[in-house]
């Protein structure tokens, strides 16, 4: 049996052995469901959106995922499966689509290890540790419903191999993150690129509000019909208050002989005016060389979270390419 199933059948058993074992006096919507006493929670997530451009209309129930994850100060775990755009419903002048993925993809499986207070050694297949955008890919946690194109065009938004953190902790923090993936990764079909190599280095500084960081790399598209290496770099930067947060990210993707994506990048300003209510600004801009397309847009959006673990956004899009202004809708929720 293939180790991804046995993966998919032992978390799908998982959360049958915790509805037997949930009382309602010890969960928190968004925390997961824990395993009577010991440190091991069941959660998950689900995103639906709405998307009307100028000739289409489309129905989407986007993400639906289950997590499974815990640990104690030394070691710990996390598995994600999920199924990506479940049903797509598509509607235009003169005719409506159904198209419908079922197929139960490993997102996340990755272990942890905290060697000591400064070192972090991670195994397994995670978010490649690049930027910010790349950090915060459950739909409920973003303020937006749809990505920048900077986060899913320049570099693999999963990586599966190791990564080792080091983190110094003084006035301000420091940190640097090693990536290296080489060989077959778990589940590409999961991924924007299929990749059988990846290996990158990050820099992170902190000091109060602020953080900046720098990240380059090289990675393998493994895809028989368009295989080639590529290599990557990236300059983000955030700061953030109680009531507002301005951050942007920078980059540019080259082969070895031509530069495939001059830049990819976007501003984006987000003002809390309570905890529930979120305005958000958001201006893009790329140029992908390697099939002849760019764009520039602006993004205004708002967020109302009843709950945080519960997001109803709203955002329009104004493009310079033809046909591409849309209104986007999605309700999101993290169990």
């Amino acid at each position: 049996m293939p180790i991804t199933t046995r993966v998919r059948r032992a978390v799908l058993l998982s959360f049958l052995a915790c509805s037997s074992l949930y009382s309602e006096s010890n969960y928190t919507l968004g925390e997961g469901f824990q395993v009577g006493e010991l440190p091991l929670y069941i959660g998950g997530y689900f995103s639906m959106d709405y998307r009307n451009r100028d000739d289409e209309q489309r129905y989407r129930i986007d993400d639906i995922a289950l997590l499974s994850y815990g640990g104690n100060n030394t070691l710990s775990y996390m598995l994600e499966l999920e199924y990506k755009e479940f049903y797509v419903n598509t509607q235009n002048r003169s005719s409506t689509t159904v198209d419908r993925d079922t197929h139960l993809y490993v997102e996340r499986l990755h272990l942890d290890y905290n060697i000591n207070e400064h070192y972090r050694l991670r195994i397994g297949k995670y978010n490649s540790p690049i930027g910010f955008w790349n950090l915060m890919h459950i739909n409920v946690l973003r303020e937006t419903t749809s990505n920048p194109v900077a986060s899913y065009i320049l570099y693999p938004m999963f990586t599966s191999g190791a990564n080792l953190t080091y983190t110094s902790f003084h006035t301000t923090s420091w940190s640097i993150d090693l990536i290296a993936q080489r060989g077959k990764a778990i589940d590409n079909g999961y991924n924007n690129y299929a990749i059988n190599r990846h290996f990158g280095v990050g820099v992170t500084y902190e000091n109060e509000d602020f953080t900046c960081k720098m990240s380059g790399g090289y990675f393998r598209n493994s895809e028989r019909q368009n295989k080639r290496d590529l290599y990557y770099a990236l300059v983000a930067a955030k700061y953030e208050t109680d009531t507002y947060t301005i951050q942007t990210e920078l980059g540019s993707q080259r082969s070895k002989k031509t530069t495939t994506t001059a830049y990819a990048g976007y501003v984006q300003a987000a003002y809390y005016f309570t905890e529930r209510h979120v305005g958000v600004a958001r201006l893009e801009g790329y140029d992908n060389r390697y099939v002849d397309e760019s764009d520039r847009f602006v993004i205004l959006g708002y967020t109302y979270r009843p709950l945080y673990p519960v997001a109803l956004k709203s955002e329009y899009q104004w493009h310079t390419r033809y046909r591409e202004n849309q209104l986007l809708f999605s309700l999101s929720v993290l169990f």
